[in-house]
């Protein structure tokens, strides 16, 4: 082979190795890698920016706010488009607007807690819209990250009470699988209780990569719904726990009743 046509090989066989990095890059499970340089600085918290879940209620999370705003914290509920029922990239959108928003106000990063169908939203904004660069930590309460069987049932048995937001909190939605590793790509506090009836079983909450506490491993005998969750004053602990230090320090936690 002349050099000519050996150069002319190295050159292509080259193109063919890069092709094939930057298809594997894409093709890896939960986006592409974060650059840990990226990260917010653990030391500098920002606003935390709550994110209601499916319906869109702010009853609760305005409670759980204030207990965070108590601790000196800057703290947003936010709203959700339309009724919180459609899909939920529209509330992702919500969600990296009030991000972005926050840190062009001045805040270093953001925290997020989301409530039910709101820590799938935080799950779909660190895939799509690489929420790991701009929150220091997530917290979600209540989450089916790996989807509700509720939901499964109502798209099967009654597709016209089950819109759009529904369908996609569906075990094997295509949200779901776009969500399947994000929670190792930042400090991430899953907290769940097992008297769950929304999102079933309670352990779908339990999220790859996160921290996972299920509330009565922390206070044994304690009966908390998943409505119950966002007030609840040991949920709260947790909360605010969670969002102070490493989600893996659960030093001191216990049941507290006020």
């Amino acid at each position: 082979m002349s050099p000519r046509r050996r150069m002319l090989a190295a050159v292509l066989a080259g193109l063919v190795v890069l092709a094939a990095v930057v298809l594997g890059v894409r093709l890896l499970p939960g986006g592409p890698a974060v650059d840990p340089d990226s990260r917010p600085a653990p030391d500098r918290p920002g606003t935390v920016l709550l994110v209601p879940g499916y319906g869109g209620g702010r009853d609760g999370l305005l409670r759980l706010a204030a207990r965070i705003e108590a601790t000196g914290r800057t703290a947003e509920v936010l709203t959700l488009v339309g009724d919180g029922t459609g899909d939920l990239g529209a509330q992702v959108r919500v969600l990296d607007d009030a991000a972005d928003a926050a840190i062009a106000a001045g805040a270093p990063s953001v925290d997020v807690v989301g409530y039910s169908a709101g820590g799938v939203v935080a799950g779909l904004w660190v895939a799509r819209d690489d929420g790991a660069a701009k929150a220091r930590r997530v917290v979600t309460l209540g989450s089916p990250l790996g989807g509700t069987t509720l939901a499964a049932q109502a798209a099967t048995q009654a597709p016209d009470a089950c819109p759009q937001a529904c369908r996609q909190l569906a075990p094997g939605s295509a949200e779901l699988r776009e969500i399947a590793g994000v929670g190792a790509d930042l400090p991430w506090l899953s907290i769940y209780t097992a008297d769950d009836e929304t999102s079933t079983p309670p352990e779908t909450a339990v999220f790859a990569g996160a921290t996972n506490v299920e509330v009565q491993q922390v206070c044994p005998g304690a009966r908390v719904t998943h409505s119950q969750l966002p007030t609840d004053p040991t949920v709260a602990g947790l909360v605010l726990r969670g969002l102070d230090r490493a989600p893996t320090d659960l030093t001191g936690a216990g049941c507290v009743t006020s």
